[in-house]
């Protein structure tokens, strides 16, 4: 059974509801975090940098994110929320206007480089990737270009089978330990949803 096309997609949850200065407290330690990031990498980054980074004290991260994990968690989860928005609302092919095939395609890429972006972010987050609301925002984008395109079979698993090459582990093993270009594995990942979508 397939969703219509017109079906919402799930935005990541993010924090729960704050007060004003709290979301820009916190707003202003995710900058600094960002900086921080950006300048010497997020192995680097320690709370005793960002608080500096922010004028606060230790604590007041500490208070915020309770971890160093918790702290490149949300850095993550700020990352994902602009992607979904240029998913939502940005420019074609990525974004809305743009035919349903060459939406996937440019998904696909913006995953890879994404992903590969961050990796050094997505370790110093224990390994956590992105939230299960960041997750089901993926495969729902995905299961809907499918079923926009016309795709025959379970979507669901569909979805997933074309999002599964996308994880960071298999990335790093591809590009990093066997030493592919990111071209090879994004044109080996077309090819894949090519098959998949029969065209």
């Amino acid at each position: 059974m397939s969703l219509p096309i017109s079906t919402p997609l799930p935005l990541l949850s993010g924090a729960p509801h704050e007060r004003r200065d709290a979301a820009r407290n916190r707003e202003a330690l995710l900058a600094a975090a960002r900086e921080l990031v950006e300048r010497e990498g997020a192995c680097a980054v320690t709370m005793e940098a960002v608080a500096a980074q922010a004028g606060v004290g230790k604590g007041t991260v500490f208070r915020r994110f309770e971890s160093r994990a918790g702290l490149m968690i949300a850095l993550l989860d700020h990352s994902e929320s602009e992607w979904q928005a240029q998913v939502l609302g940005g420019p074609p092919p990525l974004g809305p206007g743009a035919p349903a095939l060459d939406r996937l395609l440019a998904f696909g890429r913006s995953r890879i480089e994404a992903t590969l972006g961050q990796r050094e972010l997505i370790a110093a987050a224990g390994g956590r990737v992105r939230t299960s609301g960041a997750f089901g925002f993926v495969l729902m984008h995905v299961r809907l270009l499918l079923a926009e395109i016309g795709t025959e079979g379970d979507l669901p698993l569909l979805a997933s089978s074309l999002v599964a090459p996308l994880d960071v582990t298999v990335l790093e093993d591809q590009v990093l330990g066997q030493g592919m270009s990111v071209d090879r594995v994004y044109d080996a990942w077309a090819d894949l949803t090519r098959r998949v979508v029969r065209r």
